[in-house]
């Protein structure tokens, strides 16, 4: 029994060691979150889905697609990390790899709150100014009143994306505070 007890505390031991890593370089890489809303139908929910790929904070990337209620991806972007970075380094210390991560995983974790799904993406009473890049577009998200969705591609710039009926794909609908 005694033999037995302490194969299995070296098991334990020998696996506990194989499956670590440097948390530095995979404390963010498997971070993947998933929602559904209505958004290309007013009634079928769509599923948004964020994930940080690549091994190292210089060469991650926030990669954010949304498929349809029927299967079909269509919206797909990637935002670089280091562009993210490059936007906060005077406010937050981004100077180590750690807190690089640590970053990246917040903005993951922040992507799907509620305050970034417009219902609908555009009111009746709204009406287009200069950061709207389609005011075609604009009215017709007015009249159909689908969802809209807003994510951040730095410190005081927002991208807002919505489905346009009449192109059969995503498009921005507003853009916010870009330099």
């Amino acid at each position: 029994m005694k033999q037995l007890i302490t194969c299995i505390f070296l098991c334990t031991i020998f696996l506990v060691a194989c499956n670590s890593t440097d948390k530095d370089d995979a404390a963010g890489k498997d971070l993947v979150k998933i929602v559904t809303k209505p958004f290309s139908d007013s009634l079928k929910a769509d599923t948004f889905k964020v994930q940080i790929l690549g091994d190292k904070p210089d060469n991650m990337h926030l990669a954010f697609s949304i498929t349809s209620f029927s299967g079909k991806q269509i919206y797909d972007v990637d935002i670089k990390a280091t562009d993210l970075f490059k936007n906060y380094i005077a406010t937050i210390d981004l100077s180590k790899k750690k807190n690089q991560i640590k970053f990246l995983q917040e903005e993951v974790n922040r992507f799907f709150d509620d305050e970034n799904f417009m219902e609908p993406a555009v009111d009746e009473a709204d009406l287009p100014d200069a950061n709207v890049p389609d005011k075609a577009f604009f009215d017709e998200l007015k009249k159909n009143r689908l969802n809209g969705f807003i994510y951040r591609l730095g410190k005081e710039s927002k991208n807002y994306v919505a489905w346009s009926d009449k192109e059969g794909k995503v498009k921005t609908y507003y853009t916010c505070c870009t330099k």
